[in-house]
């Protein structure tokens, strides 16, 4: 109980993290998992574009932001002081029910297919999986196991249980400022500073953009506009 008044105390924040995903729908399930979890931003990296499909209104309260580069991801979710905790079987994996948490974590989510690629583990912090206690299946859904993952940290950082109408949980007013659906308008500053971002990690060898023809105009940096 200590443990758990402490990390309430500390104000510990979750982050979704995409590379590339396969099927741009989940990122709508995702977004409904996100925001029925308490997660603070879904981080697109790669593909800017996704599809709300499955979110059924969620993705109005939850704040996206795109990079186009897992380095640039990396560097920004370390300055907001994180962990980031792939969710994948390796050897070194964690039971995600032990909650292995210390502080706020960013979950990196990899492609449907094929898991988390090498780019993808060497910036990771550490890593959970799901026990699995049936035999018919290798492995689960990203939704499903995002939804898991997610509540689990939500159970240890002793975020606040949203009130309840009946047999729903009470849904907050859409927030009143918006961009455009599915994007977000950006400032010419930031349009520059992530170009030279795109030349600086293009340098380096971290650009993992497979569209690198698409306009940098069109970025999702946030869902909301800031009011």
């Amino acid at each position: 109980m200590e443990g758990k008044a402490e990390s309430r105390k500390m104000g510990w924040e979750s982050y979704v993290v995409v590379h590339n995903i396969a099927k741009r729908h989940n990122v709508g399930t995702l977004a409904r998992s996100a925001t029925a979890f308490g997660v603070s931003e879904l981080i697109l990296v790669g593909r800017r574009d996704f599809n709300c499909f499955g979110s059924h209104g969620s993705s109005s309260h939850l704040r996206f932001r795109h990079f186009h580069s897992l380095h640039d991801a990396r560097n920004f979710l370390k300055d907001k002081g994180c962990d980031i905790c792939g969710v994948e079987i390796t050897n070194d994996a964690l039971p995600v029910n032990h909650h292995p948490f210390k502080k706020s974590t960013a979950f990196l989510l990899g492609n449907e297919g094929q898991g988390l690629s090498p780019k993808e583990i060497q910036i990771c912090d550490f890593f959970v999986y799901i026990p699995q206690y049936g035999a018919g299946t290798a492995s689960l859904n990203v939704t499903v196991a995002a939804s898991i993952v997610l509540h689990h940290f939500a159970v240890w950082a002793g975020f606040e249980e949203r009130s309840r109408d009946g047999n729903k949980f009470v849904v907050a007013e859409r927030p009143v400022k918006q961009g455009r659906r599915n994007y977000c308008t950006e400032t010419d500053d930031s349009i520059i500073q992530e170009r030279k971002a795109r030349r600086e990690s293009a340098a380096n060898g971290f650009f993992d953009e497979a569209e690198s023809g698409n306009s940098s105009s069109n970025l999702l940096d946030a869902l909301f506009v800031d009011g």
